[in-house]
């Protein structure tokens, strides 16, 4: 949501704002503003696929200074995707820019706020961790946040332009002046130095009756209406320098009284349109106010009692959506795309910072979100779900089948959190292409990215190659030793990242993002792994570069424990997976990888300095071989880049959408 230009009028006019000393008060928080404010402001590489662990320290600092000052935290999220399609052509809009960015990020280096894709399981996991309270609503998140601090009487923190329309009894704390790094202390007290705003202390600015906000809102064009054809610079104030649109639309609210005289009067301004139109009009900018409208918080019971709130008054919802859902969505353990899937059948998926000229990473985690569709449409067989994503510099809609196979057969929705715990694993394992007895040798946090990374063996287009899987498996197994880190972090992170590294990496960051969901729907037949410790993209995209160009992996271990044990999974699971001739070409392991001599050099590294000159020979031999192979695959990848057409004939051939 958004009101334009609200945000950069109020920085003209920062007399409109007071300057406290937050303490000892709740602070309802919009955790999604939140997220991506702390993210994107931070510095934090987005382009090589995220810096995990530094986010989740920063979140950790960020709840530290609130709660050395006497702040109570509230974090409200975001949920699923709005039923009534209100707001579809803006969403559709902004994915196309998103597109856009990807590219320019992808090409230059540049940073274009790109949200590293598990970001936001970093966020919600160190929350938890941290015990700050945490509630994901069934649909947008501001009319919660905003009624939430209504009843409790306590501030907003968010930059959500919105916040500065609703009337909020406590105000808005804008998080761009909201200055958490720099605590203060007066006497034995700590506060945080901020400024906030009051809806009450604009109308007095600039002079208008504080029931016409929402109608400014409206009129000013916000996510759900656009007024086209009045021209607001017009009626800015005489002698400006640079007439601005929203100034000028609150000198000719002066005159009004009430929102529906000032409503009607707008039509004025748009020409003359038919009687059908003009209704229309009237109808989209009374919607635009119904958005400031707060309706009793839903939440309260939850954060006080642990009662999770009532599904939304659609009779729809209430036929289709299992009441056992509604608790773990509302702790955000259970992945909205759910409530999408239900009441939409269709999903928005993210983008990440690849080259645009290959095929959306979203492909290769495909199978596993099918038999996410196949639990929850169980009823519905004859659906499909609509997937929102890339193809190309375009936004394409890809109708998908549900998996209905395997273990998925025996379950129904309405009932699954009763399953049987090894029926649910066992719709895991299936899924993910593994046993239960390879990973029994893994300590339970890493049994579920090990099971990706086999999986993404299996599926990735184009497939990794074994420097790429070793730097993986040493970052997961968080295996480099500290001074290594550093100095790679530090020298790589401006760097414009490898687009085919980029791409190989991407891939798993989504097969594991769509495995967790799975796992969570399924209530956690594997325990859910800390995310935040899997993955550090810098680190990861350096370690490949300098193995490439002579550094042995070896140089950069502290210890050698668990990802020996990874490696022997991994062994194991591609020699079981070795490809038949009868496989299609794009669901086979990556041929280096599963040829029995190649499995050997997975231990290159382990191997002790007193090898046999037979067994140098044989290394030597292979080496040759896998640089070949690495040659022909580099050059394939290249292709695709530089040919998208050829990109997308290959896709056609190998994946089967339905």
């Amino acid at each position: 949501m958004g009101v334009q230009g609200l945000a950069s009028l109020l920085e003209r006019h920062r007399r409109i704002y007071l300057d406290v000393e937050f303490r000892m008060n709740r602070l309802v928080v919009d955790g999604n503003n939140l997220l991506h404010l702390l993210y994107f402001n931070s510095g934090l590489d987005q382009n090589h696929g995220g810096e995990y662990a530094a986010f989740e320290d920063l979140t950790e600092r960020f709840v530290t200074a609130l709660r050395s000052c006497g702040v109570a935290p509230y974090v409200v999220l975001d949920g699923g995707t709005d039923t009534s399609d209100k707001k579809l052509e803006t969403v559709t809009k902004r994915a196309l820019e998103q597109i856009e960015k990807v590219h320019r990020a992808a090409m230059t280096g540049e940073s274009k706020n790109i949200m590293p894709a598990l970001a936001k399981q970093v966020f919600q996991q160190t929350l938890v961790r941290l015990e700050v309270p945490v509630a994901q609503c069934f649909a947008e998140a501001d009319w919660e946040v905003a009624a939430l601090a209504t009843e409790w009487k306590c501030p907003v923190l968010s930059n959500d332009s919105d916040f500065y329309v609703f009337d909020l009894p406590a105000g808005l704390l804008p998080i761009s002046h909201f200055h958490w790094q720099d605590v203060k202390q007066k006497g034995s007290q700590r506060y945080i130095p901020c400024k906030r705003y009051y809806a009450s202390c604009f109308c007095i600015y600039f002079n208008i009756k504080q029931q016409l906000l929402p109608a400014f809102a409206a009129l000013s064009g916000n996510d759900y209406v656009q007024v086209r054809g009045i021209r607001w610079t017009e009626f800015a104030p005489e002698g400006s320098e640079t007439p601005s649109r929203l100034e000028g639309l609150l000198r000719w609210l002066r005159d009004f009284q009430q929102p529906q005289e000032a409503l009607k009067a707008s039509l004025g301004l748009m020409g003359e349109p038919s009687k059908n139109s003009e209704a229309e009009v009237m109808q989209k900018l009374d919607l635009g106010m119904e958005e400031y409208r707060l309706p009793a918080s839903s939440l309260k019971r939850f954060f006080v009692d642990g009662v999770a709130p009532p599904l939304p008054a659609v009779d729809e919802a209430l036929a289709v959506v299992p009441d056992w859902t509604r608790l773990p969505l509302t702790q955000a353990r259970l992945t909205p795309h759910v409530l999408d899937v239900l009441l939409l059948q269709r999903i928005k998926l993210s983008i990440a910072v690849e080259h645009t000229g290959l095929p959306s990473t979203n492909r290769t985690s495909r199978p596993l979100r099918q038999v996410m569709y196949g639990l929850l449409l169980g009823g519905r067989r004859w659906l499909r779900v609509e997937e929102r994503d890339r193809a190309g510099l375009d936004l394409t809609f890809i109708p998908v089948a549900p998996t209905f196979t395997g273990a998925v057969q025996r379950l129904g929705l309405g009932t699954l959190h009763e399953a049987n715990p090894a029926e649910r694993l066992q719709v895991l394992l299936e899924a993910l292409g593994v046993t239960e007895a390879a990973l029994s040798r893994l300590p339970p946090q890493l049994r579920l990215p090990v099971a990706v990374t086999c999986y993404w063996l299996q599926r990735a287009q184009p497939p990794p190659d074994l420097t790429e899987l070793k730097a993986l498996l040493v970052v997961m197994m968080d295996k480099v030793s500290p001074g290594h880190k550093a100095a790679l972090q530090h020298q790589y992170c401006q760097q414009k990242p490898d687009v085919l590294v980029s791409q190989v990496f991407n891939q798993w960051q989504v097969c594991l993002k769509d495995s967790i969901h799975l796992n969570q729907l399924l209530d956690f037949p594997l325990p859910d792994p800390e995310v935040a410790r899997l993955y550090q993209g810098t680190l990861v995209h350096q370690l490949v570069h300098r193995m490439r160009t002579g550094g042995r992996l070896k140089n950069f271990l502290k210890s050698r424990g668990r990802y020996n044990i990874a490696l022997s999974v991994v062994h194991q699971f591609l020699t079981r997976r070795a490809p038949t001739s009868s496989e299609p070409r794009g669901r086979r392991p990556p041929a280096d990888l599963t040829a029995e001599p190649q499995l050997a050099l997975l231990y290159e590294d382990e191997e002790t300095e007193d090898r046999s000159a037979v067994r140098m020979q044989e290394e030597m031999l292979l080496d040759n071989q896998l640089s070949v192979r690495t040659r022909y695959r580099t050059k394939d990848r290249v292709n695709r880049c530089n040919k998208p057409q050829l990109s997308r004939k290959q896709e056609c051939r190998g994946w089967g959408i339905l």
